[in-house]
């Protein structure tokens, strides 16, 4: 008896000192039957909403897709592992929610939406045929429906892995002046004029992200290529703005159809030399240069960009 007490404080206290380091959620629309091993996927268009921000507006094809494990999880049209959020996530409560429209909005199907967390140490968990398996996972769950036309998940998870910055708790901007327009449009104007050699402020402007490799992209120079290759950014004009009131302290511009700049589109890139320099020159200036931008007013009354 002292011995199993003894594995259970031991069980209880690994599972006390463990920490969230992530929280991932996933989502598919689908036809088909979950018991056999592959679904296909719905067409349209998936947008994943953060605290009531609209962070990615993503298509979703149609493909045959595999059904996975035990528990049937479909393998991911939309993945959110939040910690990529960067400074949209706050430390403590976040919300989520995933909106998918299909192309053809009377044809039925279903969608799944699940989510885990993401821990620091593994457990061992029992599985179904009586054997044991290592999973560094913890607070799984999925969430389905069966839907014509726009469906819609929302779940609020707690984050207290992401940074607290300031401006998270400024005040909620609930009204925009025409003065705060205009010099919204000023500031989306002025971030383009960066994009020329020696392009310190990209380069400045892609530090920290997810993912990005500075002195890679530097020793690469697919910057200086692309802009050899003709590559410019065109900044939309004030009256192909949108200027969108999120309810909090954040205020998203964007262009009113299409990519907040305008970067020569597809062929422009195929200009570009090397398939390798055309990736690097277009995820540095995906990320340099957003499908919108969020702006936060200071307790001074200045407009800052914070991503």
């Amino acid at each position: 008896m002292h011995k199993i007490a003894v594995a259970l404080m031991l069980f209880w206290s690994s599972l006390a000192s463990a920490g969230v380091l992530n929280v991932e959620f996933k989502f598919t629309p689908y036809t088909g039957d979950l018991k056999q091993d592959h679904v296909e996927t719905v067409p349209g268009q998936a947008q994943v909403f953060i605290n009531n921000v609209l962070m990615a507006d993503q298509e979703v094809g149609k493909e045959m897709v595999p059904v996975l494990f035990d528990d049937r999880e479909i393998a991911p049209s939309v993945w959110v592992p939040v910690d990529s959020l960067g400074p949209a996530l706050r430390k403590g409560k976040n919300s989520i929610r995933i909106e998918f429209q299909p192309s053809d909005a009377k044809a039925p199907y279903q969608a799944q939406f699940s989510w885990a967390s993401v821990m620091d140490q593994s457990t061992e968990e029992e599985t179904s045929a009586g054997a044991t398996k290592s999973t560094n996972q913890s607070g799984e769950g999925i969430d389905a429906k069966q839907a014509t036309g726009k469906v819609a998940f929302e779940r609020e998870f707690v984050a207290d892995f992401a940074a607290d910055l300031p401006w998270h708790h400024y005040p909620p901007i609930t009204a925009l002046s025409d003065a705060d327009k205009h010099r919204l449009a000023e500031l989306v104007t002025a971030r383009a004029g960066p994009f020329k050699p020696n392009f310190t402020e990209i380069y400045q402007s892609l530090e920290g992200k997810e993912g990005i490799r500075v002195a890679e992209i530097k020793k690469a120079k697919c910057l200086d290529k692309a802009y050899a290759a003709g590559i410019r950014v065109a900044a939309p004009t004030f009256e192909q703005l949108d200027f969108v009131v999120t309810g909090g302290p954040e205020v998203l511009v964007q262009r009113k159809s299409g990519a907040l700049y305008d970067l020569g589109g597809p062929k422009a890139f195929e200009r570009i030399k090397g398939d390798e320099t055309q990736m690097c020159a277009g995820v540095a200036l995906s990320i340099a240069y957003p499908p919108h931008l969020a702006f936060v007013r200071t307790p001074a009354g200045a407009w800052e960009l914070v991503y």
